[in-house]
């Protein structure tokens, strides 16, 4: 069994995370991990979810993670990166969804990934990590004859904006196709999921590539089957390429 604490959980994430994870017989929930002001901090999560578990209380204590195999990581760029720290200091596996890190932060999992196995995605959903390759596939046939929009659109909460996916689509094409730019129009907007569509526009057609998130339970089944992926595996940064594929 796998012993799962999660990072963020009382967050939209977190709790689905938590929920589909209480029904999988493969993990066992040893700890709750949010912020030290968060209102829910000493409370029973099967209380602040509503569902049947452990009596796991709700802490701000990274200490936590020491009882753990693998942490499931979905809060802020700041907050992964000081979680990051105790991972490697017990020498854990984690699974990071949190989108908005900068080149830097990117460098410190990098880094970091030479000690302890990370699975890295801004994105965990199956459906969009194919729309990874196929707009990848599109740009290599395509190349510069046709101009590349993106379009992504999110639920008015989120905060990073362009969303990380539609920076990983963008740099997918840029690295095919040699573009040295890919316009992206991000949109905010009452409570959309997610939704991301590449145009290829040519003087003849255009090719319309789009996924559409109908809830979150794709991207936390997605982390997972990360989770489940990542405790095997030896120090390295791993993408959900590496657990699809």
């Amino acid at each position: 069994m796998i012993k799962l604490v999660v990072s963020g959980c009382c967050g939209k994430m977190g709790r689905r995370i938590i929920t589909l994870a209480a029904s999988d017989r493969e993990f066992e929930l040893v700890g709750a991990l949010e912020a030290a002001a968060h209102p829910e901090i000493g409370k029973k999560i099967s209380e602040v979810l509503k569902i049947s578990l452990a009596d796991i209380k709700i802490e701000d204590n990274p200490e936590i993670i020491r009882d753990a195999d693998v942490v499931i990581e979905f809060t802020s760029p700041s907050a992964t990166l000081e979680h990051l720290a105790w991972v490697d200091k017990f020498k854990k596996a984690i699974v990071i969804g949190t989108t908005g890190l900068d080149s830097q932060q990117v460098q410190k999992l990098k880094k970091t990934a030479q000690h302890i196995p990370i699975a890295f995605s801004p994105n965990m959903s199956l459906g969009v990590n194919l729309t990874f390759k196929l707009v990848k596939q599109a740009a290599q046939t395509l190349g510069q004859d046709y101009k590349v929009d993106i379009v992504e659109a999110h639920h008015i909460h989120k905060k990073d904006a362009p969303s990380g996916t539609a920076k990983r689509l963008a740099q997918l094409i840029k690295e095919t196709s040699g573009r040295e730019n890919v316009d992206i129009d991000s949109i905010r907007e009452g409570e959309i999921v997610g939704d991301h569509e590449v145009r290829f526009g040519g003087p003849e057609d255009t090719l319309i590539i789009k996924h559409s998130a109908k809830t979150r339970d794709i991207f936390a089944q997605g982390a997972l089957t990360a989770a489940k992926f990542i405790v095997q595996q030896a120090p390295g940064l791993y993408d959900m390429q590496d657990v699809i594929g």
